[in-house]
């Protein structure tokens, strides 16, 4: 029995891990770490988990943690885990990261994009990015995971099979993605009152989206050849779900049947991806570690559709897929 600690315990993906948690058979959650300083229950935070989890979210004391857990999932911002990792790591606690800390390789791409120098670079080529349908070999076994963003794992699990077959041009790639409100976390901001975003659309961050170097780099392993993705995010007003339609100019002249052929091909036996006729719905693959795929031919390009969960296969879902795989359990252990 695998004992469990979730550091950054309040947020939506942290709540998230603990459904999923609760009903996996190898594991105890034993510890739930916060920044407040009162020591709430769980049940506090998260009402749904009254009856179902009882402990009090504690601050967080790292070298407090050996002997206490075996594995722990890092749900802190951006920017505090790599502070506290080596340590874990250090007292063989194996770790899944949800935060964006260990996900570029390039250190100066992640200064870059996340204002300012990584403090723990030298681990960043070394650490396995958690997509398993990409990625599984590097993940099993590893002691650190580095879990996906949410717009990540829908436009690479949509796009990677196009440009390893060699389809679609890889400078000449337009993902438009909309994402529901949860993807923005659970601290209040006024875009995110419902006030603001009920009966609206709206892009934002566009061309300075954090995600896009993450989508680049996901594809450029893939192919080996430099990938141009111009990405741009959309705020639904609903609680969930993320749909990405990927744009690639078409390099070949197979017909949308073969296609699709290639695609199904492409996942064949991957336990959580579904290759369908139908055009995906977010409905479809909520509350969900499930990814739904299509593809169209339009005008000579083409169309790679793809619906998520972003909470559950954006995020916390997937990150219990890398801890089975890490620790050896079947993948689909409390996911199916």
């Amino acid at each position: 029995m695998k004992r469990i600690g979730i550091l950054g315990a309040t947020g939506y993906t942290a709540r998230e891990v603990l459904y999923i948690l609760l009903r996996h058979p190898e594991v105890e959650v034993s510890l739930l770490t916060s920044r407040r300083d009162d020591s709430p229950h769980v049940a506090s935070v998260h009402p749904t988990l009254r009856g179902r989890l009882d402990l009090k979210l504690e601050p967080l004391d790292v070298p407090g943690l050996k002997g206490r857990v075996d594995a722990v999932f890092c749900c802190l911002p951006h920017g505090v885990s790599p502070e506290w990792i080596p340590q874990l790591l250090e007292d063989g606690i194996q770790v899944v990261d949800l935060s964006a800390d260990y996900r570029l390789r390039d250190p100066a791409v992640y200064a870059e994009w996340y204002g300012g120098p990584h403090v723990d670079q030298d681990r960043l080529t070394d650490v396995p990015y958690g997509l398993p349908e990409l990625f599984r070999e590097q993940i099993c076994g590893a002691r650190l995971v580095a879990n996906p963003g949410c717009y990540p794992t829908a436009a690479t699990l949509a796009l990677a099979p196009l440009l390893r077959e060699g389809l679609i041009d890889p400078e000449d790639i337009v993902v438009d993605a909309k994402s529901g409100v949860s993807g923005a976390g659970r601290t209040p901001s006024l875009p995110l009152h419902f006030a603001e975003c009920n009966e609206s659309v709206a892009a934002y961050k566009v061309g300075q989206h954090r995600h896009t170097p993450e989508i680049e780099q996901n594809l450029r392993q893939t192919t080996g050849k430099d990938v141009q993705v111009i990405f741009t995010p959309h705020l639904m007003p609903m609680e969930r779900g993320i749909l990405a339609t990927c744009y690639g100019r078409a390099t070949t002249d197979a017909t949308q049947k073969e296609i699709l052929a290639m695609l199904r091909n492409f996942y064949e036996g991957e336990p959580f991806i579904h290759v369908t006729d139908e055009l995906p719905a977010t409905k479809d693959t909520a509350y969900t570690n499930f990814c739904h795929l299509t593809v169209r031919r339009v005008k000579g390009r083409i169309l790679a559709i793809s619906s998520i969960d972003n909470l559950i296969k954006g995020a916390s879902g997937a990150a219990v897929q890398n801890f089975n795989l890490m620790c050896g359990f079947p993948e689909i252990t409390a996911l199916l």
